[in-house]
């Protein structure tokens, strides 16, 4: 596979079509905005006015997309990469999506003749900037094994997790624990803070105790140091806590801890911190234990 189509060149998809690049491969991309392609220009980029004249000729097809609704258009609507790609193309899915639209995207591309992988990533737009991020697979061993040299240029780790749909639940369950672990170390801090304590050393603690983890590391420094500039922006981990409080609905299993953490998310947005990374959560905590944001 030497040519790669990105469809959705937002902060996560900016971070995968740079490393694509910096791993020697071509790549074309598409976005609803133009200046998100042309801001990956300097780096090789190669522009497309749309979807379907970005995957002409591709390998393998990228998508990573903020919406359920967009994800559906740019696969099954009119002119969609199910009836535009390459037949020999593989479809890649990145998006965090349901479980049932990953299905349904399968079975598309499967009736046209065209190769599917789930693929969802684990790490900021940051960590998959440096190749410090995970993917996840759902599909058929042999298209895995074929799109592998393109994982490895992207991430530190691929994991195969089973058939379509089972990296898509992976996912949901991963960025279950990034946003209650979120929400934990702000309400530490929080607690921290109105005592006396000084947030940036109180980090300090927690990465070395029991309480150390890849959010204290990620997420303290920009918590303590008010940095919320977004690597995954609030508003969309609505989105992903949207669905995976419809998986628990729908598998019988209460997720009274994601529900809050939810709600305490929603109240951030609402306040006007949406565009700004996770670690906003924070100021909602602060605001209900009356300290100054």
């Amino acid at each position: 596979m030497r040519r790669i189509a990105v469809i959705g060149l937002g902060l996560l998809g900016g971070a995968v079509a740079a490393r694509l690049l910096r791993g020697g491969f071509r790549v074309a991309g598409h976005d609803v905005r133009p200046a998100q392609a042309e801001a990956l220009r300097p780096q090789g980029l190669e522009p497309a006015a749309s979807a379907a004249a970005a995957v002409a000729g591709a390998d393998a097809v990228f998508t990573i997309l903020p919406s359920l609704a967009s994800v559906e258009t740019v696969y099954l609507g009119p002119g969609g990469l199910v009836e535009s790609a390459p037949r020999s193309a593989t479809l890649i899915q990145m998006s965090t999506i349901s479980r049932a639209l990953t299905l349904r995207l399968a079975e598309a591309a499967r009736a046209r003749g065209l190769a599917f992988l789930d693929t969802p990533m684990s790490g900021t737009s940051g960590m998959v900037a440096r190749g410090d991020c995970t993917i996840f697979v759902g599909g058929e061993a042999a298209h895995v094994e074929a799109c592998r040299p393109v994982f490895d240029a992207v991430a530190r780790k691929t994991l195969h997790v089973g058939p379509v749909g089972a990296a898509t639940l992976a996912k949901l369950a991963t960025n279950m624990l990034v946003g209650l672990n979120t929400a934990a170390l702000a309400e530490a801090l929080v607690l921290g803070a109105k005592g006396g304590l000084d947030p940036a050393a109180l980090v300090e603690i927690f990465r070395d105790s029991a309480a150390g983890s890849r959010m204290v590391e990620v997420r303290g420094p920009l918590m303590a140091e008010r940095r919320f500039a977004a690597q995954m922006k609030l508003e969309l981990f609505l989105k992903d806590f949207a669905l995976m409080l419809e998986e628990g609905q729908g598998l019988g299993v209460p997720l009274p801890l994601t529900s809050l953490t939810h709600q305490l998310c929603t109240a951030a947005v609402a306040a006007g911190h949406g565009g700004e990374d996770l670690a906003a959560v924070i100021t909602t905590l602060e605001r209900l234990a009356g300290l100054d944001a």
